[in-house]
Formats: structure tokens, C-alpha cells, sequence
């Protein structure tokens, strides 16, 4: 059952994502506002079924809708470099960007 869903593989803040529709997924921060909706094309794959198509390396006339569910920020990760016997220690936080969205539709 797994093999017959719709999905593609898109590319957006320089990485890769597989998408189904329904399916929300949190990439890095785009300049949208909450709610609005998004056309994603820098779509790489679509998969329906049996039928793959594969971009060289994008396919020009597919499109993936979304909708901006909102924007946030991720957990802290904690930098933390040290020189062991050099008296060096020094210690970062990081917290990331993100923008949540919810994939509606794929249009080959």
C-alpha cells in the first residue's frame, strides 16, 4: 500500500525533502507570512505509483502547494570547544529558524 501514495521530492534552503500531500514538515526559514499560501518548484521527483518522474535536475512545469502553518525556532544546540592542558575552553548556543508548512497538493 506504501508504494501506490503521490510523492515528490523537493529542494528548498539547500536541502532535500520527500513529500507527501497532508504531510506538514518544518524547512528552513522563507520570507512568507503565517498563513499564506506557497508554491514550491524546485521539484526534483514525482512518484505516483509505478510512475517516476525524474528531473534533469528539476522538472520544469511540476509544482508542490503549501500552506505556511507559522514560523519558530528549534531546540538549543550547545557549542562547546576545548584544547585539553591549553587552558582553553569556550562555550556557544544556537538556536535555529524555522518556517512549518503543510503540503497540500502535488501537480505534476
Amino acid at each position: 500500500m506504501s508504494g501506490m501514495v503521490m510523492y515528490a521530492v523537493i529542494q528548498t534552503g539547500g536541502k532535500q525533502y520527500k513529500v507527501e500531500a497532508g504531510q506538514r514538515l518544518k524547512v528552513e526559514q522563507l520570507a512568507v507570512e503565517a498563513g499564506s499560501d506557497l508554491i514550491l518548484d524546485h521539484v526534483l521527483c514525482i512518484a505516483n505509483g509505478d510512475q517516476i518522474q525524474i528531473g534533469a535536475p528539476l522538472l520544469q512545469s511540476a509544482k508542490v502547494n503549501a500552506k505556511v502553518i507559522g514560523h519558530g525556532r528549534g531546540e538549543k544546540v550547545m557549542i562547546f570547544k576545548m584544547r585539553r592542558r591549553k587552558h582553553y575552553k569556550k562555550s556557544q548556543g544556537h538556536r535555529q529558524n524555522f518556517t512549518e508548512i503543510e503540503i497540500q497538493s502535488i501537480n505534476p
